[in-house]
């Protein structure tokens, strides 16, 4: 294979876990959690992703504390766990911004302006995706499909959804989030800040998941098209068996 078949989305730089930085704001109540959600599962080793999320709540990243701990806890080797880390991009390599924001530039919000609003939005904060601002204010990421294409294009702001959006309503947004505004995501879900979103991720309730809206409009307009016609699926005891022929 030539060395040009493969690229990395990462640079040698931001290739691992910051193994330089040992700090840690890990207690031993946090410990206590980790071990909470351990119990929740058969194999503890299951409980890592949870695990790797509430380290981030406290810490704003996955730390070098966080992976020997949760290394301990479910007997794995720190390498291990390392790997799991460095796999999924919800794990942050370096500290994260008190909000991180997303922005969407997959197909759909990309044809409608997804890659504007990430030009806007580097230019507006002064850092590249991936990065945080000095003040630490800001992280910012280019996601991948958020799976939200009928409100497209589609930011996120520690997690929740900001729908048809424009360069115009981003740079209100990011100017809300700095000035320490209350903020409410357009689905329902006021914004609290990332390392407490973490924290629910990791499967620490805080007692908003009923905040906004089961489903917008744009999303049930094909079941509402349905209905409407009269529209059903089949029933599949109904649906003829292939013949032998067309099962070939």
């Amino acid at each position: 294979m030539s060395g040009h078949e493969f690229q990395s989305h990462f640079s040698d730089a931001d290739s691992g876990v910051d193994f330089d930085d040992q700090s840690t704001n890990i207690t031993e109540h946090t410990i206590e959690e980790m071990r909470a959600i351990a119990a929740r599962y058969p194999q503890k080793h299951s409980a890592v992703l949870p695990m790797l999320h509430l380290v981030q709540s406290v810490d704003g990243r996955v730390s070098p504390a966080g992976i020997r701990i949760i290394a301990e806890l479910v007997g794995q080797t720190e390498a291990q766990i390392t790997g799991v880390a460095t796999f999924y991009t919800m794990y942050k390599r370096r500290p994260a911004g008190e909000h991180h924001v997303g922005v969407c530039t997959t197909t759909t919000c990309a044809v409608l302006g997804g890659d504007i609003l990430m030009s806007c939005m580097e230019k507006k904060l002064g850092i590249s995706e991936g990065q945080t601002t000095p003040d630490g204010k800001i992280s910012l990421e280019r996601l991948e499909c958020n799976a939200a294409c009928d409100y497209a294009p589609v930011m996120m702001v520690n997690w929740e959804f900001f729908d048809n959006m424009t360069p115009q309503k981003a740079d209100e947004l990011i100017d809300a989030l700095v000035q320490g505004q209350e903020v409410q995501s357009p689905r329902g879900a006021t914004i609290t800040s990332w390392k407490e979103a973490e924290r629910v991720i990791a499967g620490f309730p805080d007692g908003r998941a009923d905040e906004g809206p089961a489903g917008g409009e744009p999303s049930l307009r094909g079941t509402r098209i349905a209905q409407e016609q009269g529209w059903t699926a089949p029933n599949p005891a109904e649906i003829p068996a292939p013949t032998q022929e067309e099962a070939k």
